[in-house]
């Protein structure tokens, strides 16, 4: 009896391409970042809400091997957004993250002891993220470290930061950190600005 309820439980959370749009933001906000990759960049407007999710990637030029490809994807940022739940009082970061993080270092000729993040005026939307290597903790920094790699971020952008997750992506439009921040009032086009 219990496994029929864990299946039904696993039948309920898979995306599919009928899914509606308004849908996954409300159930998987932390697994839309496929979407965004795929330059669907009105999730959560009014008018995407009703679209399902094979209609907004089809408005956004997607073919059905696309569309098959988002929605795994998606699928598997709903796992990974339960490996890493986002903690409300700190910042969370992905294996993957630290991982990557931990191949940059090493590659480094100047010894780093990890990454500083920071929230830094600019950008089209008011702030933006900051990325540097660290030699050394400041007295402001708050230290978080995952897998034995550490990331550094002040006291400051940390209050802006709370409940933030930070992965690393890789996608055809190119590879990066992201940030999934609930601070965050508004971003722009690009995603590399908030407000």
């Amino acid at each position: 009896m219990k496994d029929v309820k864990h299946q039904e439980t696993e039948i309920q959370h898979k995306i599919t391409k009928e899914m509606l749009i308004g849908d996954l933001v409300s159930l998987f906000p932390d697994a839309v970042g496929p979407l965004l990759e795929e330059g669907v960049h009105c999730i959560g407007c009014g008018a995407s809400n009703f679209e399902t999710i094979e209609q907004g990637l089809l408005g956004h030029g997607a073919s059905e091997q696309d569309i098959a490809r988002v929605i795994e994807k998606l699928n598997k940022a709903v796992e990974e957004s339960k490996k890493y739940p986002s903690n409300p009082e700190s910042v969370t970061i992905t294996e993957g993250a630290a991982d990557k993080v931990g191949e940059l270092l090493k590659k480094q000729k100047k010894p780093f002891e990890g990454l500083r993040i920071s929230v830094v005026p600019g950008g089209c939307s008011g702030f933006q993220y900051g990325f540097e290597f660290a030699e050394k903790k400041d007295k402001e920094d708050k230290v978080l470290e995952v897998k034995g790699v550490k990331f550094f971020i002040d006291s400051s952008s940390m209050d802006m930061m709370k409940g933030s997750k930070i992965e690393y992506v890789e996608s055809l439009q190119g590879s990066g950190f992201k940030i999934s921040n609930p601070n965050a009032h508004g971003s722009c086009g690009c995603g590399k600005s908030f407000s």
